[in-house]
């Protein structure tokens, strides 16, 4: 009988066998991420530059400014190169002379219409818009709207140009891929990319809505668009943040809802009419909030009521706007700008927290642009009480009387309680409060006596509350303050 030999396979290791399963999963797990770092990385963005390039213009202004009598600005005053400056200056000391600056913009209809920053073409005797294919055009100013910075042109041409649409800011995403367009440093036309850095800026004007961007922004970019991957415009560039002037990474573009509205007023009545609401507001604090007995800092506290559409429909200092035209109002920043936003003339539903109540109140808004100079509305005529003074949290205070209110440049209606000194180790004074300062409302009542403070003081301190809230101006301008209340 032959016997055979049966070889059997060899058993690999446990531990060789657990290498090979990690092997295959990394390879498995690179095989899978390495499309996605494909897609993450942006194709190149030639096709959309050439789609949307037609519409991007150079603007360039010129300004008739009168002669400077040296070269201030250039060499110290008694240089021994004052002379040789001034002989570069051409022309007679004092006679006129232009003056050029350069910008951005783009078209935004095909019978001409362009949208630029209003500094881009400010005072500016001549504007003069270059498009892509190298032809020139004269611009009309149509409007401008100095708070948002937006300026609209107008040029007259028998050929229909191209020209970009508006795409949704708010749908924008930190990290959402952009693209800046315009003249940067005179230089021409020029495309820079980047991506979506911070949505919802706010710079220095109270309708300030800024879309932050890394996409490289300088000089002479002033005006242009920025968009999306799409080819809308999302943005208008308007300023940088920069120790040198250069771009750094820190560009800020006013966001295209913003600017939609501003230019379909712009075009429809050659300025902006926004809603106006009539009253003076500041951000709820939490010290606030517990001095008013409110659940959170949400809403704008009303520090002062103008003659106008408040004051008519009952809106009283005191109260917090925590809801406008149905939309709930989170801080002071919002409320201004959804009022604003708002046509003139409209009717809105206003709520207010008023005490421990809630009330619905219907305002019809007027218009901000005819309301600049509206005057407080006059206080009611108060009880007359001798002149006393008292020192309460760290305040000396003192009623006002004629010659207090004399020194202090207050109006002659003006009640309340003079700040003589503040106490520098008090609450009070690392809270703002001064000599010359008038206290008009504690705990959202008025008070005209040293017995009015201390009734709110014991008031406040038999509804449980830690703080009470004070209505302070100074110079006329009125604001909120919670003092804590002694044990």
């Amino acid at each position: 009988m032959t016997s055979k030999t049966v070889s059997m396979p060899h058993r690999v290791p446990a531990q060789t066998r657990f290498r090979f399963l990690v092997i295959a999963i990394l390879a498995m797990a690179f095989a899978l991420v390495a499309p996605v770092t494909v897609l993450a990385q942006p194709a190149s963005l030639a096709p959309l530059a050439e789609k949307i390039s037609p519409s991007v213009v150079n603007i360039t202004t010129s300004t008739t400014v009168s002669r400077r009598t040296g070269p201030q600005g250039i060499v110290p005053e008694g240089s021994p190169f004052e002379d040789f400056f001034r002989d570069r200056n051409n022309g007679p000391e004092g006679a006129p002379r232009r003056s050029s600056a350069l910008g951005s913009g783009f078209v935004i209809s095909e019978d001409g219409y362009v949208v630029t920053n209003n500094h881009v073409i400010e005072g500016a005797d001549e504007i003069l818009i270059e498009f892509f294919d190298g032809g020139e055009l004269v611009a009309e100013v149509m409007g401008t709207d100095p708070n948002t910075d937006i300026a609209l042109l107008k040029v007259e041409t028998n050929e229909p140009l191209p020209f970009v649409s508006f795409g949704d800011s708010d749908s924008s995403r930190v990290g959402d891929w952009v693209i800046a367009m315009g003249n940067p440093l005179g230089q021409g036309f020029s495309v820079s990319a980047g991506i979506v850095s911070a949505r919802n800026r706010e710079l220095s004007g109270r309708y300030d809505d800024y879309i932050q961007t890394d996409a490289a922004i300088n000089r002479g970019n002033s005006g242009g668009p920025l968009f999306n991957m799409d080819g809308e415009v999302i943005g208008v560039n308007t300023a940088i943040l920069s120790p040198t002037g250069g771009s750094i990474g820190l560009g800020f573009s006013m966001a295209s809802n913003v600017v939609t509205r501003v230019v379909d007023q712009l075009q429809e009545f050659g300025e902006t009419r926004r809603g106006w609401l009539g009253v003076q507001i500041q951000d709820v604090t939490e010290d606030m909030a517990e001095a008013m007995g409110l659940a959170s800092t949400d809403g704008a506290a009303v520090n002062g009521v103008l003659e106008g559409p408040a004051l008519d429909a009952g809106i009283e200092i005191g109260d917090v706007i925590i809801s406008f035209d149905g939309r709930d109002v989170e801080d002071t920043r919002g409320l201004v700008r959804q009022v604003g936003n708002t046509p003139v003339g409209e009717a809105v539903r206003v709520v207010v927290r008023r005490g421990d109540e809630t009330k619905t109140l219907l305002v019809t808004l007027g218009r901000r642009e005819e309301a600049e100079g509206a005057t407080p509305a006059v206080a009611q005529a108060p009880q007359e009480d001798a002149p006393t003074s008292a020192e309460m949290m760290g305040l000396t205070l003192m009623v006002l009387t004629d010659e207090l209110r004399e020194q202090l440049g207050a109006k002659p209606e003006t009640e309340g309680l003079a700040v003589m000194e503040v106490d520098e180790a008090s609450e009070a004074f690392e809270k703002g409060l001064r000599s010359g300062d008038v206290i008009t409302e504690a705990g959202q009542k008025k008070v005209t006596s040293i017995a009015d403070l201390e009734t709110r003081v014991e008031e406040a301190k038999d509804a449980g509350r830690k703080s009470l809230l004070l209505l302070v101006r100074r110079a006329g301008d009125p604001r909120f303050v919670a003092l804590s209340l002694a044990e």
